[in-house]
């Protein structure tokens, strides 16, 4: 059975396999490899998917649509005509599409894909994109982030080993991930990005400078009309270089020259560009490393053609970017070589991918300060955790003779908890006490497959209440589910009863038993930043600490200390 990899785009969507002769990308029926992520409905209610629908957006703006990725996981509904349809239902159609061009190139059925999204994109979105999958007749073999696609297409064409800064600026969203390729492993550190910064922002600052200048509204504009300024913006963001370009614009009651010229566009594009720098700072903080040690930055993403944003991140970085792969099939030829991947073709070396939680997860806890301004949010798995990954964290009740405690889980990074996106929720008894007597232990353990347990243990009682969030039903067969539940529960104890842990503070006591003075107050110290590090249970940040611990502790006992 084939597995396809798919590009699900925001501007254009693709598809490619793997061949013995490598990715091969899959020709629509107009013979193109990037088809229009646009769906529109004609006069006789069919519906039409790709480059003649995105044709039909000016003379059909009520009956076609576009840029609908930004919708996922949303309630929103788009009318087309006199048919309603919702984001996912609209992605479904451009999958369908995209699985009858691959079944007529293969000459074969096609059910099964590997599918990129956004690297920030939360569990609702990630769902919703496996339910327009299943909508269009394709099981999900498995999600991958965008810019681990990209980098595996770049890590196995070149055969690199070294850090990778992935920076994927597409129509509609900005992923920025931070990732290590060696011995066959891809290791994402970080992942930060804006899902609603892309192509489609810049064309939107020109369009509306264009009208602040002539003091006009978008309302003020036949739909039509404006419709097809938006066109002739886009194509003067892709052609606009050293040489002015002289437009003739249609604003309505009037015509007007408008030049577009390198500098204007700079000008309206800054705050767009610095909003751009935010998540890249923000990755390469979260994984605590330096600049000057990424070995390449990876552009990725058809908008990362823009001259400004080229040299935007030269300057950041004091070097050229890598752009040698096109941008806008590159992540479809990553989601392939997966594919192959998963098909275990032989012409193909495994790669093993670790990847990191997007988003941070937690659970709501009384504000005693200000209750009115809410529950505050409880982090448990923060951001950017390597997983698998299982934290624990105490609570106590609030009230006096509680004798429920409902924990529910939420996603985010707000410090207020209805800020946050709401996952689910578990309710567990304990016996009536005075308020703060009764403590839980509270377990999340969550895995690359979209698995999120929770564990609640009642310290008094002894007993343990378990829910499984799972924002993806039907995703993994049941088997695959219990093998993935079972690698969590391995996960499932204290970092500190760990034996190299245990054995490293056991080491550290003996040394401060036999110490006095000085070198007594150092290994106090020593120990005590590897027991919050501990405490913390960040995987990452244990080994990194570990390590420094086992460094001086070593120095130490070469040493003669007077």
């Amino acid at each position: 059975m084939t597995i396809i990899g798919i590009d699900l785009g925001t501007t254009n969507s693709a598809c490619g396999l793997w061949t013995d002769d490598g990715v091969t990308l899959i020709p629509n029926r107009l013979g193109e490899v990037l088809t229009p992520s646009v769906v529109g409905v004609d006069k006789n209610g069919e519906i039409i998917v790709g480059r003649t629908a995105r044709q039909r957006l000016i003379n059909h703006s009520d009956r076609t649509v576009a840029a609908f990725k930004r919708l996922m996981g949303t309630d929103h509904k788009v009318k087309l005509g006199k048919q309603t349809f919702t984001a996912t239902e609209l992605s479904s159609l451009v999958l369908r599409s995209l699985k009858e061009d691959a079944e007529t190139f293969l000459g074969e059925p096609v059910t099964e894909a590997v599918i990129s999204v956004p690297a920030y994109f939360n569990d609702n979105q990630r769902h919703a994109t496996k339910l327009a999958a299943e909508l269009a007749g394709l099981k999900v073999e498995r999600l991958i982030n965008e810019p681990t696609a990209a980098a595996i297409a770049y890590g196995l064409h070149e055969k690199q080993e070294g850090l990778f800064l992935i920076l994927d600026l597409g129509g509609g969203t900005f992923d920025v991930s931070l990732l290590e390729f060696f011995d066959g492993i891809m290791e994402v550190h970080a992942s930060a990005g804006d899902n609603f910064l892309g192509g489609e922002d810049f064309v939107d600052a020109m369009v509306d400078d264009v009208l602040r200048e002539h003091r006009l509204r978008r309302d003020d504009l036949k739909p039509l009309t404006l419709q097809n300024l938006y066109l002739q913006m886009e194509s003067a963001k892709r052609k606009l270089g050293p040489t002015d370009l002289v437009l003739t614009l249609d604003l309505g009651e009037k015509t007007v020259e408008h030049v577009v010229t390198a500098d204007w566009f700079a000008r309206i594009s800054t705050p767009l560009l610095l909003r751009a720098k935010h998540p890249i700072e923000r990755a390469i903080r979260d994984a605590g490393l330096h600049p000057s040690k990424i070995d390449d930055v990876v552009l990725v993403g058809g908008s990362t053609r823009l001259a400004i944003f080229r040299s935007t991140v030269g300057k950041m970085f004091g070097r050229l970017p890598s752009c040698h792969l096109d941008p806008d099939t590159v992540v479809a030829m990553g989601a392939a070589i997966q594919a192959g991947l998963m098909m275990r073709n032989e012409a193909l070396d495994d790669v093993v991918l670790t990847d990191v939680c997007p988003y941070t997860l937690g659970t709501g806890v009384i504000n005693e300060d200000n209750p009115r301004l809410g529950s505050y949010f409880l982090p448990i798995i923060e951001r950017n955790c390597v997983v698998p990954v299982s934290i624990v964290k105490e609570i106590c009740t609030a009230h006096d003779n509680q004798t429920e405690l409902t924990i529910k889980v939420y996603q985010g990074e707000n410090r207020l908890v209805e800020k946050n996106v709401y996952l689910g929720e578990l309710s567990v008894q304990v016996p009536p006490a005075p308020r703060g007597e009764e403590t839980v232990d509270v377990r999340y353990s969550y895995d690359m497959n979209g698995l999120l347990e929770v564990d609640v243990t009642v310290h008094s009682t002894g007993k343990t209440y378990n829910h499984l969030i799972e924002h993806t039903p039907g995703a993994l067969s049941e088997a695959d589910k219990q093998k993935a539940l079972s690698k969590l529960s391995e996960l499932k104890f204290h970092p500190r009863d760990g034996e190299d842990n245990r054995a490293l503070l056991a080491r550290g006591e003996r040394l401060y038993e036999s110490s006095l003075g000085d070198r007594r107050d150092y290994i106090a110290d020593v120990m005590k930043q590897f027991e919050r590090a501990l405490e913390r249970q960040n995987p990452a940040e244990i080994a990194k600490v570990q390590k420094q611990v086992k460094d001086v502790l070593a120095q130490l006992e070469s040493e003669d200390w007077f």
